[in-house]
């Protein structure tokens, strides 16, 4: 009987090794799509944006970690990068600063100038923080720190 068994288990072992020396290899799963970027006039919205005006002098910086907003004699302030939405020709940001202010940054796809430079940006801007409305332009961080005084930001 002893000797039954261990035949028995000795085939089920042998079956199982032939089984599994004839299934063909599991198929690598598909590498999951990367997303495309999200993009306004060229402008790589996921990449750190800087928006800016003048008159007064005003700055939102966007990064993957936040949004700060700063200003000549105005305290900075910081939120939460809660994406932009888009839709069209427009993306926006709506979050409430640290401080509890709401802060909505929308970027529109034309051209812009701020007034003080001879530089062309490729997106309009409007800031919205608390119960003030300020406007400017915006472009990718990198592509102002490569411009020149004057021309177009790419």
């Amino acid at each position: 009987m002893r000797v039954a068994l261990f035949s028995v288990a000795a085939v089920s072992l042998a079956v199982s090794l032939a089984l599994a020396a004839c299934t063909p290899p599991a198929e690598k799963a598909a590498e999951p799509a990367k997303a495309e970027p999200r993009a306004l006039a060229g402008v790589d919205l996921d990449q750190p944006l800087r928006v800016l005006g003048t008159e007064p002098f005003w700055a939102v910086e966007i990064t993957p970690q936040g949004l700060t907003y700063s200003g000549v004699d105005r305290p900075e302030q910081k939120a939460a990068n809660p994406g932009p939405a888009l839709q069209g020709t427009v993306a926006t940001w709506t979050t409430k600063t640290e401080a509890g202010a709401d802060l909505a940054v929308t970027l529109t796809a034309t051209d812009c100038s701020d007034g003080m430079s001879d530089r062309t940006y490729p997106l309009t801007a409007k800031v919205e923080i608390g119960d003030e409305t300020l406007t400017g332009c915006a472009a990718a961080t990198a592509a102002i720190e490569r411009a020149g005084e004057s021309g177009r930001v790419e």
